[in-house]
């Protein structure tokens, strides 16, 4: 097998030399993480796999799961159970009916328990059976130590998450269609067949930080003030999506302010240190590949992916592309073939691996093939049949 190892300094020379705020975040989360939404990359964490209570940033699951169920015209029926949910509550009453997207107004807008019990009941049949749902979809989309025992986020048993698997949830939340209508909504109001409803959205988020476009408050006494926040901002030219993610900020008043605050310390560390840059070009020729046993002397390969990163500057002359290709290959090699792997690393740690693919066919030709033809040629002379004929190696 053939190393290569090339460094990626024009990455150096492609951008200026920016201003930066090189220190790290200071926060006052227990856990905390940032997390660039387009390419899933942690820019910086705190405690970011702890497991810890997540209060109702939970609902943030809650609606996934609601919105992709299609349903969200459906009619539910309110349950004893889910009008005695403790506050934060809309005050539903047993056997009310309300439309299920108005729910999920009541349930993002203001963190109402009751509705997030009666959307889990109607849709799950039971709490328990919902929260069954989440944890399988958590673990489906990539979360690694998430515990959801309630829809709504209220303290109990071993219900928990991390810093970095919200950030995966919310992640994968953003693609979910009308999330980030539902989040980004300022206030509503509708009715029930027994009532009219008006809420505000409580996330301050929206109000006090440029771009900011998500996504969910959370307290309980066992896990103190928690924020899930989210902005979009422009990076020399580029759309740049982050997301924040603070548990235990405090308790209190003081709490409740700090989480904020939190929120958008990490968030500007980003903006302000991050830029994405071009690692890999899919399709860009890698190198090539010298073919035995083909008229080809040798044959071209291609990055088969493209790798695009948010990156410092610092980071930047750390960039290291390494090829992993064996000395040369046999005929036969079609177009798409495999013929090893470019691995990218940041410093000494690695990022990812992606395939080397073949941009041209080497036809094998050698003594057995001739042979093979002059064989074949001679059967169908004799046969009216297809004779398919392969010799042994030799």
């Amino acid at each position: 097998m053939k190393k290569i190892i090339s460094a990626v300094f024009i990455l150096m020379l492609l951008s200026p030399v920016l201003p930066l705020r090189a220190e790290a975040p200071s926060v006052n989360a227990h856990g905390a993480i940032l997390m660039d939404a387009e390419t899933g990359r942690v820019l910086w964490g705190k405690e970011e796999f702890a497991p810890l209570p997540m209060a109702s940033t939970t609902k943030i699951m809650t609606a996934i799961l609601a919105l992709e169920s299609g349903r969200m015209d459906e009619t539910v029926t309110v349950s004893q159970k889910a009008a005695a949910a403790p506050k934060v509550k809309m005050n539903l009453s047993p056997g009310e009916k309300v439309r299920l997207g108005d729910l999920m107004l009541a349930l993002m807008l203001e963190s109402s328990n009751d509705a997030a019990v009666a959307i889990a009941e109607h849709l799950g049949g039971s709490v328990a059976e919902f929260c069954a749902a989440m944890n399988e979809k958590a673990r489906n989309i990539g979360a690694k130590d998430t515990i959801f025992e309630t829809a709504s986020g209220l303290d109990a048993g071993n219900h928990h998450s991390t810093p970095y698997d919200l950030a995966v949830i919310t992640r994968y939340a953003f693609d979910v269609p009308g999330f980030f209508a539902l989040t980004n909504t300022k206030n509503a109001q509708f009715s029930s067949n027994k009532r009219s409803y008006s809420f505000n959205n409580r996330n301050r988020l929206l109000h006090e930080y440029p771009g900011a476009n998500g996504v969910k408050t959370g307290f309980t006494n066992k896990a103190g003030h928690c924020f899930v926040g989210a902005a979009k901002r422009k990076v020399e030219g580029e759309d740049m999506q982050l997301i924040s993610v603070v548990l235990a900020s405090g308790w209190g008043n003081k709490g409740r302010h700090q989480k904020y605050a939190d929120a958008k310390e990490i968030l500007n560390y980003g903006f302000s240190n991050y830029k994405y840059e071009t690692i890999l070009t899919a399709h860009n020729t890698a190198g090539t590949m010298p073919v035995t046993r083909s008229r080809e002397e040798s044959v071209e390969y291609v990055y088969g992916e493209g790798i695009r990163l948010p990156v410092t500057q610092q980071e930047k002359d750390k960039i290291t592309v390494e090829i992993f290709v064996p000395e040369n290959m046999k005929a036969p090699i079609g177009v798409g073939d495999t013929m090893g792997s470019a691995r990218v690393y940041i410093g000494e740690n690695f990022y990812a691996e992606v395939p080397l693919l073949a941009t041209e066919d080497a036809t094998r030709h050698d003594l057995k093939t001739s042979l093979e033809k002059v064989l074949h040629a001679f059967a169908k002379q004799l046969s009216n049949h297809p004779v398919e004929i392969i010799l042994p190696e030799f």
